[in-house]
């Protein structure tokens, strides 16, 4: 299902690209907008739901973005309450200006939330572990396993993670193209992993 071009997905690019302006990925200096794009072009092989690929669209605006520049308000009022709901169930909790918990609890918390997210989540969760594994094997091609230094956690932690999400989403979703699509990302990364890490949580 081809994303269909609305005023409002245009509207929510745009929004997306004023926030992540100046922002790029941890591994290359790709402009970080090109990651909320990737998203919502996978989200819409899963879903034709209109909120749900604006919510693709937006959904580390909340996590990354400092309230005084977009708020979870100015979601709302702009996109809707349940793309509001659909982007906090996909966002970590963080509080800006505060000492962040640990690597390892924020991911318990965000493992805890979408054990009982509504699917839709789970669609945008996939969407988004997908392509960041997919960029990771890009990455790995280039810089071999110097790729791993970019990140905050090291290999088997990661790939914890996203075994975990990948877990999740089969046991909630099924046999489904986004349960499939991660499963397969996860274990093309594993098998890059220098300790080979484990891809099951």
């Amino acid at each position: 299902m081809p994303i269909t071009w609305t005023p409002t997905i245009d509207r929510a690019l745009a929004v997306a690209a004023r926030c992540h302006e100046g922002q790029t990925r941890k591994d290359d200096p790709t402009p970080y907008i090109a990651h909320p794009v990737a998203v919502a072009m996978i989200v819409s092989d899963f879903t034709a739901d209109e909120d749900v690929v604006v919510a693709a669209i937006l959904h580390d605006v909340l996590e990354d973005v400092p309230p005084s520049v977009y708020s979870a308000d100015d979601m709302t009022a702009e996109f809707g309450a349940r793309v509001t709901d659909l982007v906090r169930g996909v966002s970590e909790e963080k509080t800006a200006g505060e000492e962040q918990p640990p690597w390892r609890v924020r991911k318990e918390g965000y493992l805890a939330a979408l054990a009982d997210d509504p699917q839709e989540c789970l669609l945008i969760s996939a969407a988004d572990k997908i392509h960041n594994l997919r960029s990771m094997v890009a990455a790995h091609r280039r810089l071999g396993d110097g790729m791993w230094d970019v990140f905050n956690a090291p290999p088997a932690e990661k790939l914890w993670f996203y075994g975990a999400i990948a877990d999740t989403v089969g046991e909630r979703l099924g046999d489904c193209a986004a349960s499939r699509q991660l499963r397969a990302a996860v274990d093309e990364v594993a098998a890059l992993a220098p300790e080979g890490g484990p891809s099951h949580g």
